[in-house]
């Protein structure tokens, strides 16, 4: 597949906007920000629409009601027309989409059209349903995705990475072997050549060695250094310990003496609230001795009060009688009045039925009224009786009161008088108590003076014991930077060593260079007459063989980007390992250039190894290249060319805003903002 233009109508930075774009490498320039990664995701919206997770206000200018997308692409030598429109509703939608293959233009469905697009890029079918994960991985990812699955759960990584390759594919297989063979004569044309340098590399080695042996010499040397000065150190340091204790017991010292302090301060405010409970129970028992209780008293009041108890029993009872008095008064007073009242008006007699006689009914109310007077009479002197008992009870219960709260003071009295000698045994308790007190906190007083002389004789100690620390911190320092000369000394040592093992293995492999030949041709007579009968019973093996001829690739890419300094590879897991001097770098503290070169040789290489595999993918001759320097130093930056002349595909696309790239393609288009709109600046 090769693209030829592109025309954006709202979509993000750009109003309307057409690039054109030739064979071999294009860079797509200009300021960050300035719309280049807007053309690489309108092609990818072109040929598979939205992707997981995107939403249209991604794509759809700020503003704009609709948008779109018209991709012009050449698939061998066939023109295809991809258009796809996008609406803005209450979300933002794909409002129309149409191909157009030679001329002839089919406006499809989303779904369809996104099948037929995979139809005509030769993509298995398999992979119709893993969004336009081929694309991602063969043509366009940015730099800083493919870091993302670098670090990726190691699971989930190497799950998609089978997704990716469709290792249960023979096909897949089969290209394989024959990635192998190719490989195999690559290695067999690079040995060869490794020959010619045998004699220069043992030249070398001689050198190498003798450096070597003076290393080793100055290292002694270097060692006996570190060796007195470890020793000084630690004398200094057993001195600086011995002060430190002393340090310490004048510590104890000074928590033994606010303790003593304390116990002392404690012990003062005992005898003080002793001597404050002594005064009060003193003057407590003064006052005690003065009371004095009179029997003949007691026993007169209680006899007074019986009396006025008893006095006031029959005055109840006279109360009661007068009050039934005056309840039958008045209900006599009351039948006489409804009496009366029935024969005032009554004219003949109930009984006898005869009329009842005037002067007969005159002295019959005279009679009643008579009664009623006399009962009134009666009523108002038993009413002032009634009033006289009721004073003379209140003032009964006054004097029953009066006589009864004495008897209690009384009795109170008597539990006082009782506690005078309770009183006295708690007084003497307490003087005794504070006599001890006094003698301990003379004994305190004097323990206390005698830590005091103790301190002063250890203070010396603090200006010995910051003078020795100045000392072992001095020697502290010297002992450091002896180890320093040592470990630097040892990590030279360590990677001459290493440099002339390498040597020694590489001169041992070169000069059996010639038998290997051999074998590496029989190898491949093995390969490609034996090994392709029986790949498909060896289906479990392709996946290390796989990450073999990545983990190569991916040290190849590499390579070519950073220094030898470095020895790279993949593990089981597609995780790849960086190790520096034997020690292996976490990809978390590698320079930014580093890890843009691991996620760059990581992209490239997936690249080959997919494209190897599905040798029939119409995509294979396209590389897309998203800010694939981010972070790079110049040197780094240099290398670029050899990355894009090793690339070797018909058409690649970088989109960069470093001005140096531009000498290394074939094709520049640069793009600026005008307003806030991405434009394609005229050459």
């Amino acid at each position: 597949m090769i693209i030829k233009r592109i025309v954006l109508n709202n979509i993000r930075s750009y109003e309307n906007g057409e690039i054109s774009f030739k064979e071999g490498s294009t860079l797509l320039s200009g300021d960050i920000g300035s719309g280049k990664t807007s053309i690489l995701l309108g092609i990818e919206f072109a040929l598979f629409g939205f992707q997981p997770g995107q939403r249209g206000g991604s794509l759809l200018r700020n503003g704009a009601q609709t948008g779109s997308v018209l991709l012009e692409i050449d698939i061998d030598g066939q023109e295809v027309i991809i258009e796809r429109s996008l609406k803005r509703g209450k979300t933002i939608t794909q409002d129309y989409c149409a191909i157009t293959i030679e001329g002839v233009t089919k406006e499809i469905a989303v779904t369809e059209l996104k099948d037929k697009v995979l139809e005509i890029l030769n993509y298995p079918k398999e992979f119709s349903k893993k969004q336009n994960m081929l694309y991602k991985f063969t043509v366009y990812t940015p730099q800083e995705e493919m870091k993302a699955i670098i670090l990726e759960d190691p699971e989930v990584r190497i799950n998609t990475l089978r997704h990716v390759f469709g290792i249960d594919k023979y096909k897949k297989i089969l290209e394989n072997v024959l990635i192998l063979t190719a490989k195999i004569r690559e290695e067999k044309r690079l040995k060869e050549g490794m020959t010619l340098g045998l004699e220069n590399d043992k030249i070398l080695l001689l050198s190498k060695e003798e450096d070597l042996e003076s290393k080793h010499h100055n290292l002694l040397s270097v060692e006996k250094e570190l060796f007195l000065k470890t020793e000084k150190r630690k004398r200094i340091q057993e001195e600086k310990e011995e002060i430190s204790k002393k340090k310490e017991e004048k510590t104890k010292l000074q928590q033994e003496m606010e303790k003593t302090k304390l116990v002392i301060l404690n012990k003062k405010e005992t005898i003080s609230i002793n001597s404050k409970t002594i005064g009060e129970l003193q003057s407590q028992i003064k006052e005690l001795a003065k009371l004095k209780i009179e029997e003949s008293e007691i026993s007169k009041i209680k006899s007074e009060l019986l009396a006025k108890k008893q006095e006031k029993i029959k005055i109840d009872e006279k109360r009661l009688d007068v009050n039934s008095e005056i309840a039958s008064l008045n209900s006599k007073n009351d039948e006489n009045g409804k009496i009366e009242q029935q024969i005032s008006h009554l004219d003949i007699c109930p009984t006898c039925l005869q009329n009842v006689d005037p002067i007969y009914r005159a002295n019959v109310l005279l009679k009643l009224g008579s009664n009623t007077s006399e009962n009134n009479n009666r009523l108002n002197s038993l009413n002032v009786q009634k009033k006289q008992l009721l004073d003379e009870k209140i003032r009964l219960e006054s004097e029953i009161s009066e006589k009864e709260k004495r008897i209690n003071e009384i009795n109170i009295l008597k539990v006082k008088i009782q506690g005078i000698d309770e009183k006295d045994k708690r007084l003497k308790e307490l003087e005794k108590a504070n006599a001890f007190l006094y003698k301990d906190i003379e004994i305190l007083t004097s323990h206390l003076e005698n830590l005091g002389q103790s301190l002063f004789d250890l203070k010396k100690y603090d200006a010995i014991f910051a003078l020795k620390q100045k000392e072992l911190d001095e020697s502290l320092k010297e002992e450091r930077l002896a180890d320093i000369k040592v470990a630097e000394l040892k990590k030279e040592i360590e990677v001459f060593s290493k440099q002339i093992d390498d040597m020694k293995d590489r001169i041992k492999k070169t000069e059996g260079i010639k038998e290997k030949l051999d074998y590496i041709n029989e190898l491949e007579s093995w390969l490609s007459k034996k090994f392709t009968p029986v790949v498909s019973f060896i289906e479990k093996s392709v996946m290390l063989k796989l990450k073999s001829q990545f983990s190569n690739l991916f040290a190849e890419w590499f390579y070519m980007l950073v220094s030898d300094s470095f020895n790279v590879k993949l593990n089981d897991d597609f995780t790849p390992i960086v190790e520096q001097h034997d020690y292996e770098l976490d990809y978390q503290y590698l320079s930014g250039g580093e890890r843009t070169a691991i996620a760059l040789a990581y992209r490239l290489s997936l690249n080959q190894v997919i494209n190897s595999m599905l040798s029939k993918i119409k995509t294979r001759d396209l590389v897309i290249l998203d800010e694939p320097t981010d972070g790079f130093s110049e040197q780094q930056l240099d290398k670029m060319r050899d990355v894009l002349n090793q690339l070797n595909v018909k058409q690649l696309i970088i989109v960069s805003h470093e001005q140096k790239i531009e000498g290394f393609v074939e094709n520049v288009i640069r793009f600026r903002k005008e307003k806030g709109v991405s434009v394609k600046e005229e050459v």
